[in-house]
């Protein structure tokens, strides 16, 4: 049992590159809007129902794929790396594939601002993700992002199963090629 955490900043890429290795290694792919915009229609972003019910059904997703007989999941969001909620929140992920003896993956995207604005016009993006589709609101979240730390340092993620990847310059098949092949998948 495997569970493959993508993280990284708005529109690097996660969830084109949890399509693309899901397709090479059979690993459902659960990208974090799945849960937002299911939530999205009845409780504005970001309100405590809407944190409420997207944890909710993340979290017994989760459960339910540890309790299957599937391989694993591919699971993307945003990681603010400088709020420790963050932290515990991923804790709780990791919790419930260790309980199965499952095993966890990270996998860290990083881009530059620009190459994100450019993405963020990506047909693919504003097909799964409605509330995308509003491309200048897109925008200004993405550029007031900077309050939040969504990439790591040189050496300051510790977890094992790691990797990082700056997809600057890559196709998502690219960066999917790259994470099997490093993690042996």
């Amino acid at each position: 049992m495997k569970l493959v955490i993508i993280f990284g900043p708005g529109a690097v890429g996660k969830m084109s590159v949890g399509q693309a290795l899901s397709n090479i290694t059979g690993l459902k792919l659960y990208h974090n809007h799945m849960s937002i915009e299911a939530v999205r229609p009845v409780f504005d972003f970001g309100t405590p129902e809407f944190n409420k019910l997207v944890t909710m059904f993340r979290l017994e997703t989760l459960k339910a794929v540890a309790k299957s007989d599937l391989d694993g999941v591919i699971f993307t969001f945003v990681w603010a790396l400088n709020l420790p909620e963050e932290y515990e929140y991923v804790d709780r992920m990791v919790k419930i594939f260790e309980e199965v003896n499952g095993e966890v993956f990270y996998v860290e995207l990083e881009a530059s601002l620009e190459t994100r604005l450019k993405r963020n016009r990506h047909e693919t993006r504003l097909l799964e993700k409605p509330s995308k589709r509003d491309v200048e609101n897109s925008d200004r979240v993405l550029r007031h992002e900077s309050k939040y730390q969504l990439n790591s340092k040189e050496g300051e993620f510790t977890r094992p199963n790691y990797l990082k990847i700056n997809n600057e310059n890559l196709e998502p098949d690219e960066v999917a090629e790259m994470i099997k092949k490093h993690f042996g998948f």
